[in-house]
């Protein structure tokens, strides 16, 4: 990586949301599906799914902060999910599922409080998103990757992502590839 390549982790909800609209980005320079935070060392979707090895589904962006900065990704992972539902989104229920950053630097750490801290004053409900250090990263497996540009037609994609990318893609065109 470059001095100027950094990245970020987040996890809001299942992967397949927040992966499709970050591969749009540009400064976004790779996005991997994946598992981090949990306490088993060969995490597969099967065990995340079963809520036993405590990871969370994330997905892990490489980012040039040349071109993008780490406070407009954090606008935009904010933007994907709801940051006030505890363990879910909307019908995705369980601890894989939840509202996290893993900051990669201090940084990030101050940057994300401050962000939060921003969203609290604008909701009623409790922001409960996590922030926790990095730990290791495990890329999902190889169909989880870019799910969503792969199977557009697939139920969860067109009635739940679809939507969430129209939104995305309405809000932050400035920041996007054509």
């Amino acid at each position: 990586m470059s001095s100027t390549t950094q990245v970020a982790t987040f996890g809001g909800g299942c992967f397949w949301c927040i992966d499709a609209a970050f591969r749009r980005v540009n400064g976004v320079l790779n996005v991997s599906s994946g598992y981090t935070g949990g306490n088993t060392d060969t995490p597969t979707y099967k065990s995340v799914c079963s809520g036993t090895s405590g990871h969370a589904e994330v997905v892990q962006i490489e980012f040039d902060d040349t071109i993008i900065s780490f406070e407009v990704l954090l606008a935009m992972f904010f933007t994907l999910h709801d940051a006030t539902q505890l363990n879910r989104q909307g019908n995705d229920i369980g601890t894989q599922y939840r509202s996290v950053v893993y900051y990669h630097n201090q940084t990030q750490l101050t940057l994300t409080n401050a962000v939060i801290a921003q969203l609290q004053n604008q909701v009623s409900e409790p922001i409960v998103t996590e922030v926790s250090p990095a730990t290791t990263f495990y890329p999902a497996e190889h169909y989880h990757q870019d799910y969503y540009n792969e199977n557009p037609e697939q139920g969860y994609c067109s009635i739940l992502i679809a939507p969430k990318l129209h939104k995305f893609e309405t809000e932050f065109s400035e920041f996007l590839s054509e």
